[in-house]
């Protein structure tokens, strides 16, 4: 991708409005905003596969008509930030780049994570650049219903896992086949955030009842959690069958909510979690560990919120393990 090619993709004249915006911000010099702005047009662009910008008998980018959230987050290394920042400069280098991503970072204008291999870099929201919207619709939260939830809930769910797995034909399809299999084992773990005016979910979440013979892969490697994204014909978590006096760990498998309803139906749907789990104790009387694959940067620190631990990261890719009492979780004033 060739970066001195950033006005063919936004220009100048749709760049400078954003970065006025932006230095209103304390903190954030002109330069700064110019780099972060520069930076989410690159990730936008490089998102949405026009890698290939007009050299000889390449096709033309398609130009960006304005700055929207990354659907992922998205690999983009030291290199590619340093000649972003400074290809109309004549000095610049990795490490400072580097320094301002941090400094991005720092004033909530990024999110970047680094797993030993690559850089991820997510474009935080920007209240401040957000257009009027219309009014959200009302939603409920209902109960997953197999036959007409799973097809919409697995697309969404996909989102969580393809900026780590690309193979966007056989993901949802798979997680469309795991859903309607886990509703029909133990349909109450499975519940939804539910518009009123067309009835679509816009929000899943999935609590595992787990037997005890699978509980040692909590203490293993993250990737073992990631059957929604694994071609693998065997669940390596067995579900606890009801009134199983063994069962002491639920699996917090799925928890999403679209991006528009996140802030404002958060709080509403983890009291619903907090109820579930309330049932759940019913049938699964010893129940007591709350365990969850952070799979999305987007809820770390929701979690870290609510008390969880992080226990044993992955050493190929960004996931890691949490922990939470069940007792400490039901305890929570939301």
């Amino acid at each position: 991708m060739d970066v001195t090619q950033l006005d063919q993709w936004f220009p100048p004249s749709a760049r400078q409005p954003i970065v006025a915006q932006l230095v209103k911000r304390v903190g954030l010099t002109r330069i700064r905003a110019e780099y972060f702005v520069r930076l989410w047009v690159y990730l936008l662009v490089k998102q949405q596969g026009n890698d290939r910008p007009s050299v000889g008998d390449h096709r033309l980018p398609k130009p960006l008509t304005e700055l929207v959230p990354l659907d992922h987050p998205e690999v983009c290394s030291l290199s590619e930030v340093s000649q972003l920042f400074y290809y109309d400069q004549d000095q610049g280098s990795d490490r400072s780049a580097g320094m301002i991503l941090v400094k991005l970072a720092a004033l909530g204008l990024i999110h970047k994570s680094f797993d030993g291999n690559t850089t991820q870099i997510t474009i935080l929201p920007i209240p401040e650049l957000m257009a009027a919207a219309p009014p959200l619709a009302e939603v409920v939260i209902d109960q997953f219903d197999p036959r007409s939830d799973a097809i919409p809930v697995a697309n969404m769910l996909a989102q969580n896992y393809n900026w780590m797995n690309r193979n966007q034909e056989t993901v949802p399809h798979r997680i469309v086949q795991l859903l309607r299999q886990w509703s029909s084992q133990y349909p109450i773990g499975l519940r939804v955030l539910r518009r009123c005016d067309n009835g679509n979910p816009v929000g899943i979440y999935v609590l595992y009842p787990t037997a005890k013979v699978s509980e040692a892969n909590f203490f293993t490697s993250p990737g073992k959690g990631m059957h929604l994204s694994s071609m693998q014909s065997i669940d390596p978590f067995v579900m606890a069958e009801v009134v199983d006096a063994e069962c002491v760990s639920v699996f917090i498998r799925s928890w999403m909510i679209d991006l528009l309803y996140l802030t404002t139906h958060k709080q509403l749907f983890l009291k619903d979690v907090q109820q579930t789990l309330g049932k759940m104790q019913q049938d699964f009387p010893n129940l007591c560990d709350l365990h969850t694959l952070i799979i999305h940067p987007r809820y770390e620190a929701m979690a870290l919120d609510l008390g969880f631990q992080k226990t044993i990261q992955d050493s190929k890719l960004s996931v890691y393990w949490m922990y939470l009492a069940l007792d400490r979780f039901l305890a929570l004033a939301l």
